[in-house]
């Protein structure tokens, strides 16, 4: 990794932590490294508003390497103890692995994670944990080599995205978590065999009620498979029971099987909000800092890094973003009423999910 990139007169990890007008702990920061991605998912970033002459963030308007060691080293001192970078997808950028060797240096961060659809995985993974990466999450929605091209907007490879599974597994890049969005009607008659496929092997398929985020997948509540029944269908092929969370603020509800096959979890944002114990801050490839997936808006930091803010004006504008910060939207979210996702959101290419 270059010299520039090693970070210099760090301080003391974790030396105010900050809470939220909710008492919510500022815990988690989430990094998209670029907007651009290999994949045209329709329920992210279809591929006729996401065409071949779609213009997206340039170099010089996305965050530099430098500008997200500063971030990161600042959200360290105010508590933060978790990083992942996302995008986007993050592994398009060639050099990533200098990034996470930057971040992986930082006093404090205990846990850095990258997701990411695993296509250009298998040559990387190797110098992704050399460089300090503790682990991935893979979003791999089905097994069904027709339903994954269709859900992956024709540009996915199974057999990569397998195969980069595989070499995240020998790096160890572990607990490798598989994120599975759930569309009634697209890939729910397939999940149990992606769950088939990944029992014994030490993976934690996750499997995610389909969200109203953004502004561009046509989101409809009879297109949610609630968590509750895809439980039950579950349970009914294999016996589970609940585990404890690993951590305050888990989004998933963990099962066991009950044979010693490992782990499942579910994320039911929308049935089953869990907004009161959210820790989570994005930060997005060119610079705005969201308080919430869901978010409208959020706050430029590029303008001050490039303003030559120093590091405790930075502090002072995380903590007072952080502070303010009250967003509870899968909490007060109607689903049932038109207009309860009609308001404009960040769209997820741009913030990771």
């Amino acid at each position: 990794m270059s010299s520039d990139l090693n970070p210099e007169d760090r301080p003391a990890a974790n030396t105010a932590v900050v809470r939220d007008a909710l008492r919510r702990p500022l815990h988690d920061l989430r990094i998209s490294v670029l907007d651009q991605c290999n994949f045209r998912c329709p329920y992210c970033m279809p591929e006729d508003e996401f065409h071949a002459d779609y213009e997206f963030l340039n170099r010089q308007q996305r965050l530099s390497y430098e500008e997200i060691l500063r971030i990161a080293q600042v959200a360290a001192r105010l508590g933060v103890s978790k990083l992942r970078l996302t995008g986007g997808e993050p592994l398009l950028d060639k050099r990533i692995p200098d990034l996470v060797a930057g971040l992986a240096a930082i006093p404090g961060i205990d846990d850095l994670a990258l997701t990411t659809n695993a296509m250009l995985l298998a040559p990387m993974a190797r110098k992704l944990a050399d460089a300090g990466l503790h682990r991935v999450t893979i979003s791999l929605d089905s097994l069904d080599e027709d339903v994954f091209r269709r859900m992956s907007g024709g540009r996915g490879d199974l057999s990569q995205v397998l195969d980069g599974v595989a070499a995240a597994q020998r790096a160890g890049l572990s607990p490798i978590k598989i994120n599975v969005v759930v569309q009634r009607g697209v890939n729910d008659h397939t999940v149990l065999e992606l769950l088939e496929h990944f029992r014994g092997t030490g993976h934690i398929v996750r499997l995610i009620e389909f969200m109203d985020v953004g502004n561009r997948n046509g989101w409809r509540l009879d297109q949610v498979v609630p968590s509750r029944q895809l439980l039950e269908q579950v349970r009914e092929r294999w016996p589970l029971r609940r585990i404890d969370q690993n951590y305050p603020g888990e989004v998933a509800r963990r099962y066991e099987y009950v044979d010693g096959a490992g782990e499942i979890g579910f994320i039911s944002s929308v049935t089953e909000p869990f907004c009161g114990d959210c820790s989570r801050a994005r930060l997005s490839a060119d610079g705005m800092l969201y308080t919430c997936l869901f978010a409208n808006q959020g706050t430029d930091l590029r303008e001050s890094l490039r303003n030559d803010a120093d590091d405790e004006e930075l502090a002072d504008i995380l903590s007072q973003i952080w502070l303010q910060r009250a967003d509870r939207y899968s909490e007060l979210r109607r689903p049932e009423l038109a207009e309860a996702h009609v308001l404009r959101k960040v769209e997820m290419y741009r913030i990771g999910g």
